[in-house]
């Protein structure tokens, strides 16, 4: 995102790829952590490093690239950037800690779950591509439609990774199906099959999430009362809200060939099946 929004503000510097570079690193750090946080096995097809190595060795080495994140930053000498990325690591922090705290609670509602994915995911896409915007010199304006296509995208991408933890096509997402059920964390599929369940769906639903150790069955459940009830179409269908949301963003940019590839991306992240 980084690099593809430079190109749509024709930058010709070689920043962006510094930029790029920070981002990645806090991306990748909040992965390692997050791994440790879910006790999680597997990332994208991939074993997780807390589970060839330990616990211990991940989250030194999420500090680490932080650390460097930050270095990299001060060393490029741009405060306004140094402000854009440090605001969205705190919010990134902060939306983890609200995460934590909506675990296991069905009192969560779709905007108690905006704002969280907001805060721990939409926040770093933004900031991705608002740098991009302020590398390249552009305008007030310009700086918040990009910011703005970044939460939007972000939004979207998010809501189709938790509609994917549930429904994706066996053995190749490379995510752990039934992940979140199993830490208890309120995502929209659970948030609005429990808003369509009858009384007694819904202590089932209660029973099964509170449950110390949930097994293939306990999933089983909650994914037949979310086909009942249609649950993967609709939350398809707020994630294209959002990204048509996010194409809208950029319509002060004129139509380019990197505006097209853009907008192709955005397609891709909220029509993925994997």
């Amino acid at each position: 995102l980084t690099l593809a929004c430079s190109k749509l503000c024709n930058y010709s510097g070689d920043r962006h790829i510094k930029m790029a570079s920070i981002i990645e690193f806090i991306h990748t750090a909040t992965l390692l952590h997050d791994d440790v946080v879910d006790n999680s096995k597997k990332r994208r097809g991939k074993t997780t490093a807390n589970f060839v190595w330990d616990n211990k060795s991940s989250i030194l080495v999420g500090d680490y690239l932080l650390s460097r994140a930050f270095e990299m930053l001060i060393n490029d000498g741009s405060l306004k950037c140094l402000d854009i990325v440090s605001k969205a690591s705190v919010k990134i922090s902060e939306g983890e800690v609200k995460q934590l705290m909506a675990a296991n609670d069905f009192k969560t509602s779709e905007t108690d779950y905006l704002d969280i994915i907001i805060h721990k995911t939409a926040e770093l896409f933004s900031a991705a591509c608002e740098v991009s915007a302020e590398i390249s010199g552009m305008n007030e304006e310009s700086k918040k439609s990009l910011a703005d296509f970044g939460k939007y995208t972000g939004i979207a991408f998010q809501i189709i990774d938790d509609t994917l933890d549930y429904f994706s096509i066996s053995g190749k997402s490379g995510k752990e199906t039934g992940n979140d059920l199993k830490e208890g964390r309120m995502s929209l599929p659970l948030i609005i099959c429990f808003q369509r369940c009858s009384i007694k769906e819904k202590r089932l639903m209660e029973v099964i999430i509170r449950k110390k150790t949930l097994d293939n069955n306990d999933f089983i459940k909650i994914l037949n009362l979310m086909k009942k009830y249609n649950v993967e179409q609709d939350c398809i269908n707020k994630a294209k809200h959002f990204s048509i949301m996010a194409k809208d963003s950029l319509g002060r940019f004129p139509d380019s060939d990197s505006k097209e590839k853009i907008f192709n991306l955005v397609d891709f992240l909220s029509e993925r099946k994997v």
